[in-house]
């Protein structure tokens, strides 16, 4: 009996804290996730904005691709341990269809410091797009790729291939990264948001 009341406790607490129960009405909930779509979208602009100061030639590949996602990202690197955490949003260029999603990676490594970046991808067609989108994409067997940008600041050495029919762009405060990695990443819908 004893071991049932601790596991009751620890179940019940385990509820509380996951977040379904909130202590906000759902019209409170709802406004605040209208609220927070708003700011992705805002920060999707900013992005692409970013993006083509440094590369403006990527303004017509992302209107040529089947769909793009961008993410805000922000990572945390402690003596051995590195944790990173982002949003954003992946759009369907031919259906004008939004899907709100989040991001993580973890990682071992030396170092300390906190980083800022944001991501672009492309997609060239249906099949990447949907498989990062619906399949919870993640980015543990990609390996490190170097971007190397061309004299005239071009699109296409700007971006590296992440996997078939994806590239990515990188960026961070002085523009675009020349090493981009995404190595033991994890992409996902937002449940809350779409």
């Amino acid at each position: 009996m004893k071991h049932l009341k601790i596991i009751f406790s620890l179940l019940l607490t385990a509820f509380m804290l996951s977040g379904f129960w909130s202590g906000k009405s759902d019209k409170e909930i709802k406004e605040d996730n209208r609220q927070e779509r708003i700011e992705r979208h805002k920060v999707n602009n900013e992005t692409l904005q970013l993006l083509y100061k440094y590369a403006p030639k990527a303004r017509d590949m992302v209107l040529r691709s089947y769909g793009y996602a961008t993410f805000t990202n922000v990572g945390v690197n402690i003596v051995l341990f590195s944790v990173e955490g982002g949003k954003g949003m992946a759009r369907n260029n031919r259906t004008g269809w939004t899907t709100y999603m989040n991001m993580a990676s973890g990682g071992v490594g030396l170092g300390l410091g906190i980083k800022d970046f944001r991501a672009v991808f492309l997609f060239e067609n249906k099949k990447a797009f949907d498989s990062f989108v619906n399949s919870g994409w993640e980015a543990n067997a990609q390996a490190d790729a170097a971007a190397k940008v061309g004299k005239e600041g071009g699109a296409v050495n700007a971006a590296i291939t992440v996997a078939p029919g994806v590239r990515l762009y990188k960026l961070t405060q002085n523009g675009l990264a020349i090493q981009a990695t995404v190595q033991g990443t994890k992409y996902w819908k937002d449940a809350e948001l779409n």
